[in-house]
């Protein structure tokens, strides 16, 4: 995924900075940035952070850098914010979302005068940079902004600084958030909305789909108006989202305990205690056992001293390995007990299979499964949300195939179907391969009733492939 943050004051922004984008590392494991704008003109300061939190590579660049303008990134991708000379001047640009059709739009960058791009170690191509090089294609920020906004299959969130000030642009559908927070000396933009609170800012707007605003430490100017269409992605909610955040009006840790009591209400079975998948899953197990009267209980404890992030490598044996070193079983609690699990949803399956085993082998009599999400059965399109190189990567598909194969493809609709004998053979499948006593997946009209926003506005293509 990935999170941005940006100020602009009319003191110094680095610490706030600093501690805004810090904020953000939930969201990303791989790259953290900052960059800024000041007496002495642009500076940035990009680390790796794979092996250690942000705030401890940047330490340092806080006491270096300075400046009343700045924009930074947590990055689960791309080194980024980067640096650009253009016609249109010199700028920083962060970004956060995903585009789907690069090789287009990179013929087209070419065809508009562009000659090359750097390369990552990976062998593609930065699509900040791309981003950055459409914009400069236009005469003007603010059209080179729109453009993109129009052209890319996906989604594009970005901050742009200049030497006068911030532009900030939520992309066009509103998959994911940007908030301005205020204070006494300036202003803020962040994809978090509780990222700037502890640092004395208070909310000022929810920038809507594909508005379009520049910042400056006197005030906030709207460049273009927000659209009527939204597609924010539920997935905010349900897993990504920091307990604290809100978006569009509606606080995460309150829908996860709609979502867990919505659960509960559908549910008969009669477990001893009812338990969470740290981090995410927690709350919806409160919500669960608050509306079912079924104690709530930690029979396992994520052990945060060195494993205090919800990121995973991006190599799936040492993901698998990660999870088995982050949750300490409390015997205790698990001996001769019938559990009920909740986790934030079930992709490939193999770490919450290995969850039930260790459970198992610490004495429990029954592990009962119950995702906080409908199953996943599309690849996100629209965010970079999962790994996976191929949608038989997830545990649905790969039965579904199985059990179709040639015919998969036009069989899906029918195992989407929470009312289906197909929906509930899969689900009979799946608790047989993970070795689940039962499994209960939650509903997607549930779901969209537990966020209670228009379901119009919400994006829940991974669940139903609608767009």
């Amino acid at each position: 995924m990935g999170g941005i943050f940006g100020v602009a004051s009319k003191s110094s922004c680095v610490w706030d900075l600093f501690f805004g984008v810090d904020y953000h590392s939930h969201l990303g494991t791989r790259r953290g940035g900052m960059a800024v704008y000041g007496e002495h003109g642009f500076n940035r300061a990009i680390h790796n952070i794979e092996n250690s939190p942000f705030r401890t590579k940047f330490e340092r660049d806080v006491e270096e850098l300075e400046g009343n303008l700045g924009i930074g990134c947590i990055s689960d991708f791309e080194p980024q914010p980067l640096l650009i000379q253009s016609h249109l001047g010199s700028f920083a640009i962060t970004t956060v979302g995903k585009i789907n059709n690069v090789d287009a739009l990179v013929a087209k960058a070419y065809e508009g005068g562009c000659t090359h791009f750097q390369e990552m170690s990976t062998g593609n191509i930065n699509p900040t940079e791309l981003t950055a090089a459409l914009i400069s294609s236009k005469d003007s920020l603010l059209e080179g902004i729109r453009y993109v906004q129009e052209l890319i299959d996906g989604s594009m969130t970005l901050l742009i600084m200049t030497s006068k000030g911030i532009y900030a642009a939520r992309d066009r559908m509103g998959r994911t958030p940007l908030v301005i927070g205020q204070k006494e000396d300036g202003y803020c933009a962040s994809f978090e909305s509780f990222a700037y609170i502890n640092l004395g800012y208070t909310d000022y707007k929810e920038l809507g789909p594909g508005e379009i605003v520049f910042i400056t430490p006197e005030g906030v100017e709207t460049l273009s108006p927000a659209r009527n269409e939204m597609k924010i992605c539920s997935f905010l909610w349900v897993y990504y989202g920091y307990p604290t955040s809100c978006y569009e009006g509606v606080n995460v840790e309150q829908m996860r305990y709609n979502c867990g009591k919505m659960l509960a209400k559908r549910d008969h079975v009669t477990p001893d205690i009812v338990a969470g998948v740290p981090d995410s899953g927690i709350a919806h197990a409160i919500g669960y056992a608050n509306e079912s009267g079924i104690p709530f209980a930690r029979p396992f404890i994520k052990y945060t001293p060195t494993w205090p992030r919800s990121f995973m490598p991006t190599n799936q044996s040492k993901r698998n390995l990660i999870a088995r070193m982050k949750l300490i079983p409390v015997e205790s609690l698990i001996h001769d007990k019938k559990l009920l699990l909740i986790d934030d949803s079930i992709v490939r399956g193999t770490q919450l299979r290995e969850t039930t085993e260790f459970l198992y082998q610490s004495g429990a009599k029954e592990v009962h499964i119950r995702p906080a999400c409908p199953p996943l059965f599309y690849g996100c399109k629209y965010l970079n949300f999962s790994r996976s190189n191929s949608e038989l990567d997830l545990i649905t598909r790969r039965i579904i195939k199985t059990r179709e194969g040639d015919n998969a493809d036009s069989r899906l609709e029918a195992y989407v179907n929470p009312d289906s004998t197909e929906y509930d053979e899969l689900l009979n499948e799946i608790g047989k391969q993970l070795k689940f006593t039962t499994l209960r997946y939650h509903r997607l009209d549930d779901m969209i009733a537990s966020i209670g926003i228009e379901p119009c506005k919400l994006c829940t293509y991974c669940w139903n492939g609608k767009e």
